[in-house]
């Protein structure tokens, strides 16, 4: 009898959600996804990752003579070294994200996007094995829009409505990432209840209603569940393109026993009574500012990567330092 991890992966593509190379060996994923907040974790908290900093360090200091330009040197170099580190386990793509505080620059998203793609290629990595993580603001889907043109693969993250799944569709955006876990919190928050009886779970929900969405109506662009609480959320979502899974939930999926049922089958799609709605900005900004949810955890989101970023500069700033 397979674990349910094994058996999982017949169903969905697995993606680590980790900057910890060790783990992404042990649960060997298809792909790997990072963030700022995971980029800090590692690069702080394990000192077999130092050498990845302190090369960085140096790569930042033969790019600029004032420290701030510097710094943004070292934190593109930083993201980059663990993501060449990673594609060298995975056998497909890894995730490397914008700066959040570019969340609502078009052209600044733009520019930073061609900077991490031509450091993976003087690193020897195609553009094909990368994806570029971008907030799902307006300005964010606007950017990926020229991304895309150009043949750079764009992720697109802190989903949590409809309508930023639509817009990133209808610029053919390769990923979204719409965050189950963060959902979940806020309307257990908001509805002041523990848990949701099987089926009911909001997160699980809205991750279900943009698949079906996708499928009927033939967008190309994959979903990605991210953001998981539990092994039922993930286990619910068996069947949605690829989900990305942290090492603690991974590893309780691999000692668990037995199959996993698929629940999401695109031809359920087709059959449903679906109507198709296209975004511009104002139905953008109508739609989001119409979910008190999304609104809140986008912009939350965009503040906690923030915030993780700015600390990851100060561990760097403390390493030049000494």
């Amino acid at each position: 009898m397979s674990n349910k991890l094994e058996s999982f992966k017949k169903l969905t593509t697995v993606v680590a959600d980790t900057g910890d190379i060790n783990s992404i060996k042990q649960y060997q994923p298809t792909d790997a996804t990072t963030n700022p907040s995971l980029i800090f974790k590692a690069a702080t908290g394990q000192p077999e990752y130092m050498s990845l900093v302190e090369e960085a360090i140096e790569f930042g200091k033969s790019q600029a003579q004032d420290f701030q330009s510097q710094k943004t040197h070292i934190i593109d170099k930083l993201f980059v070294n663990f993501g060449c580190e990673i594609l060298k386990i995975v056998p497909r793509r890894v995730s490397t994200e914008v700066d959040a505080r570019l969340s609502f620059d078009i052209q600044g998203s733009i520019d930073k996007a061609h900077k991490l793609i031509a450091l993976y290629e003087k690193a020897g990595i195609p553009k094909e094995r990368i994806l570029i993580k971008l907030a799902a603001t307006w300005e964010g889907i606007k950017a990926a829009e020229v991304l895309q043109k150009e043949g750079i693969h764009c992720n697109m993250t802190l989903m949590f409505s409809m309508a930023q799944a639509i817009a990133a569709a209808e610029v053919n955006a390769t990923l979204i990432s719409p965050f189950v876990g963060r959902i979940f919190d806020w309307y257990k928050k908001h509805d002041k209840v523990e848990s949701y009886p099987p089926g009911q779970d909001p997160g699980v929900k809205s991750v279900t209603e943009i698949y079906h969405y996708y499928k009927k109506f033939g967008y190309q662009t994959e979903i990605m569940g991210a953001s998981f609480r539990n092994t039922e959320q993930i286990y619910d979502l068996a069947g949605c393109d690829l989900l990305t899974i942290a090492p603690k939930l991974l590893e309780e999926m691999q000692k668990g026993d037995g199959e996993v049922e698929k629940k999401l089958h695109p031809d359920d799609s087709k059959n449903m009574d679906i109507k198709q709605i296209h975004i511009d900005e104002n139905a953008y900004r109508w739609m989001l500012n119409e979910n008190q949810m999304a609104v809140e955890q986008l912009s939350d989101g965009i503040r906690k990567f923030t915030a993780d970023l700015i600390k990851l500069e100060q561990f760097i700033h403390d390493k030049m330092k000494n």
